[in-house]
């Protein structure tokens, strides 16, 4: 990955992305309850502050700074648009990519106890 790819990354809206995310579990099945308590588990937002964070159109970069990354995110990994991303290796991007991830895992049905690395 480049570094005019992560500052891409950074400058787009969670608000631009959150509707696929949600419209990509809702097609296989899932919910958005379901979407929202993965996004709790990797971020610490309630459904309360999601939506705060999406009205306000906050980009990715000031949406994972007031975050508080789950400890256990690191124990995700595989492949996410060609990339592993347990080796990327800007820190923003990387998150981006686990959120992308487990919005991938819910999609393809994997149980929430694996998705939520449950140990």
């Amino acid at each position: 990955m480049n570094s005019k790819q992560d500052e891409r990354i950074a400058a787009m809206s969670f608000a631009s992305v959150y509707p696929h995310y949600v419209t990509k579990v809702e097609k296989k099945g899932r919910t958005t309850e379901e979407l929202h308590q993965v996004i709790e588990w990797l971020t610490g937002f309630d459904s309360k502050k999601l939506q705060s964070l999406i009205d306000e159109k906050a980009t990715f970069q000031s949406f994972f700074d007031q975050a508080s990354l789950n400890p256990n995110a690191k124990l995700i990994t595989g492949v996410i648009c060609g990339y592993r991303v347990e080796e990327i290796e800007n820190p923003l991007t990387q998150k981006v990519r686990y959120l992308d991830k487990l919005v991938d895992e819910l999609a393809k049905g994997r149980k929430m106890e694996k998705i939520l690395r449950s140990v």
